[in-house]
């Protein structure tokens, strides 16, 4: 089966991160056996979600992981030009659907060449490591990260393969998302002195939190390696109030922080948080039911800082035929879970992030085309002796 087909294949498992991935993982499952690979399904504690970890080659330490994740973000509302839940070939060098880059291009890659690295004399093994929810929050991959640490041989680097245009990315921002309630005391319009607007509050603080970065940047506090050089705070959704006449009672706000490798998420935190306290002391001097909220959607997705690379970032050189200097990005990925755990790791992948999450996502067959030969130097570089 060819990288095409099978992403044709994966790009068919509507594996939107709201529902089951299983049927993609029993599909890759059956795959790896019917090629005699062994693979452990790490499922979530509800049962309708797993990870899957597999290696292929000897037991030894030393060994790459492939990592990819099999979710993919929603088409609700999107004007897609096609099903986007099967893979079309424009005709114009891309292949069409949901997934096509992001990421189960670099999955396909990987899988179509199994048959080959089971077929060679690897000297050190091949991990494929596939999570489930990872554009929720990266929620499967812990786990399935400490069983590999827990029952295989230790291995050496880990590929994180998002779309990067074949390019290794060595540093990206952490991520928390959050959600902070207002809650004010509701009174009639005219009477503005008898109650406290929850929205006027909520505004106020989200200015602050604007402002938040003006700060970071007037402090010095930035990466020029980012298209986005300082930690960035975004305010994505806002609800309150029941009537234009009525004081709102209870604003509600969800936002996000991504902070820089250099930076720590607690400490950006900690400043919203003092002028949260600030405004909930002015607040309370009209009323004493009110108050603010703050709480953590999601576990922050730790950054990917440039460090300790140095062995998976003369791998990925030794394997791609254009050797530029590595990059980094904004967005947020599992590679620096894997570092967490003292593994040497880059994010390098099929496909350009530009069309991630985007209506008609595609992927270049060009791009395609490199991820499979990027597999294909892997598996005969692995087959030689050191």
């Amino acid at each position: 089966m060819t990288a095409t087909e099978m992403l044709e294949r994966l790009v068919g498992f509507a594996t939107v991160s709201r529902k089951s991935n299983l049927e993609l993982i029993a599909f890759v499952g059956e795959w790896l056996h019917r090629h005699g690979v062994e693979s452990w399904p790490i499922t979530s504690d509800d049962g309708n979600k797993a990870n899957l970890l597999a290696r292929i080659g000897p037991a030894v330490e030393g060994g790459v992981v492939l990592s990819g994740h099999t979710d993919v973000v929603p088409v609700d509302g999107q004007p897609w030009s096609t099903d986007p839940f099967t893979l079309v070939d424009g005709g114009d060098g891309r292949l069409y659907g949901r997934g096509t880059c992001d990421m189960k291009g670099f999955i396909a890659c990987a899988l179509a060449e199994v048959p080959t690295w089971v077929s060679l004399p690897l000297e050190k093994p091949i991990y494929l490591a596939l999570s489930y929810d990872e554009e929720v929050g990266c929620l499967g991959a812990p786990r399935m990260i400490e069983r590999l640490m827990s029952d295989q041989p230790r291995p050496a680097a880990v590929v994180v393969g998002e779309p990067t245009t074949m390019q290794p990315v060595v540093a990206q921002k952490g991520s928390t998302n959050l959600r902070t309630v207002v809650t004010g005391r509701a009174a009639h319009s005219s009477q503005v002195n008898q109650g406290v607007s929850a929205i006027h509050v909520a505004a106020r603080l989200i200015t602050r939190i604007e402002d938040i970065m003006a700060d970071l940047r007037a402090e010095g506090r930035v990466d020029e390696a980012f298209n986005v050089a300082h930690s960035s705070l975004h305010v994505g959704k806002i609800q309150g109030g029941t009537a234009i006449n009525i004081m709102a009672r209870e604003c509600q706000f969800e936002w996000e922080i991504r902070h820089l490798p250099d930076d720590r998420f607690a400490d950006l935190l900690a400043r919203v948080n003092e002028f949260s306290a600030t405004l909930e002391a002015e607040m309370q001097l009209r009323s004493a039911e009110c108050r603010i909220q703050t709480e953590q959607l999601t576990k922050t997705v730790p950054a990917l800082a440039d460090q300790n690379n140095q062995e998976v970032l003369d791998l990925c050189h030794a394997l791609l035929p254009d050797k530029q200097p590595p990059g980094a990005v904004a967005y947020a990925t599992e590679a620096g879970q894997f570092q967490q755990v003292g593994l040497s790791t880059v994010i390098c992948g099929p496909g350009s992030i530009a069309q991630a999450h985007q209506p008609d996502e595609y992927i270049e067959r060009e791009q395609l085309e490199a991820g499979s030969e990027f597999m294909r130097a892997l598996g005969t570089r692995l087959a030689t002796k050191d």
